[in-house]
């Protein structure tokens, strides 16, 4: 998850970005992660972990990491930084400014450090300078509330003009993926809404993937 000079024209289409749902299964969630990773361009995963003892933890993680990394896509935790290089991870999402800033010595420059949660554009700024590899706008809080998704787009659009920092846009259904490949998302989180029909991931996924190209720009 690299920076990318701004203005090329045609611009690269984004890559999807796939946010897991709280694992508790990881071999019963080994087959639907890998029919998830065949059906679109995937650059990375974000694992989330139900609660366990850290082996516990630690050995989700590491049998998951294969699937992934099988794919050529990067696995990153949600938080718990201090299992990413045990588990096998390439690094992990932090979620605010202040989280972000505690784990950066813990993860760089070996593995990847994200940063989500940011409220205001000052905190965004503030990542970006402490050298994340991306920001991430849009995301669901703890209670599952989102911003306005117009106020996603501005913050996207805005990033997309000033930063050369990757910005994931997280999309939460399958109609907010083209406007926010629109507005300049290098990224594209998909969450919850793309695993609750464990018949029709792929079929989602692809779905979603073919918004990945502005209308102007796909063949």
């Amino acid at each position: 998850m690299t920076s990318r000079p701004k203005h090329v024209d045609p611009r690269p289409a984004p890559r999807l970005y796939l946010v897991t749902p709280r694992v508790e299964d990881a071999t019963a969630f080994a087959s639907p992660l890998a029919a998830a990773l065949a059906a679109g361009d995937v650059a990375a995963v974000l694992l989330r972990l139900a609660q366990a003892d850290e082996r516990t933890l630690i050995n989700r993680a590491k049998e998951l990491a294969r699937v992934v990394q099988d794919k050529n896509a990067a696995l990153l935790l949600d938080g718990h930084t201090d299992l990413v290089a045990r588990a096998g991870a390439d690094g992990a999402h932090l979620t605010g400014f202040a989280a972000f800033s505690e784990a950066l010595g813990r993860l760089k420059p070996e593995r990847i450090a994200g940063c989500g949660g940011l409220e205001t554009r000052h905190d965004a700024m503030a990542a970006a300078e402490a050298d994340a590899d991306y920001v991430m706008f849009g995301e669901p809080d703890e209670s599952g509330e989102r911003p306005s998704f117009g106020s996603i787009e501005e913050r996207v659009a805005w990033w997309a003009e000033v930063f050369e920092s990757p910005c994931v846009g997280f999309a939460g259904s399958v109609d907010e993926v083209a406007p926010l490949v629109k507005a300049g998302a290098d990224f594209i989180a998909l969450g919850d809404w793309v695993w609750r029909d464990p018949h029709n991931i792929a079929a989602t996924i692809a779905g979603a993937a073919r918004h990945l190209r502005q209308p102007e720009t796909a063949a």
